[in-house]
């Protein structure tokens, strides 16, 4: 008898276990995702919620521009974009003088990529010149 009332207690204590951590795990069913505004779908700017998609963008550009200050910072913010400007030259020199030979697919693709980050920095310096 003593051996059925521990393996009842046992039991008991196993099913208590796992109620508390079926309880306190979070899990989704299906097919839901996180409700980020700017990816849920109901903000995903399709048909009737275009308008609301837009003005959250545009709110979240404002923001962005009151925290660079670049009225303020542009000085600083152009030697920023100058001096990554050399440096990224420099490493595309560094790259073209260490092609392997055996492999210069390689460094052509890192070659591409340093100058694919030229056009992005002659970018971003035109968007800071318009403000």
């Amino acid at each position: 008898m003593n051996k059925d009332i521990v393996n009842l207690l046992i039991f008991l204590a196993l099913c208590f276990v796992g109620y508390l951590i079926y309880i306190n795990v979070p899990f989704r069913e299906g097919m839901e995702t996180s409700q980020n505004p700017l990816t849920s779908s109901t903000k995903s700017g399709v048909a009737g919620n275009a308008s609301a998609y837009a003005n959250t963008i545009k709110n979240n550009a404002i923001k962005q521009h009151d925290v660079l200050h670049i009225d303020k910072y542009r000085g600083d913010y152009e030697n920023v974009v100058i001096h990554l400007d050399d440096l990224v030259d420099h490493l595309m020199l560094n790259t073209v003088l260490n092609v392997n030979h055996d492999n210069p697919t390689e460094s052509l693709d890192k070659l591409n990529k340093l100058h694919s980050s030229k056009a992005a920095l002659n970018h971003v310096m035109k968007f800071m010149d318009s403000k």
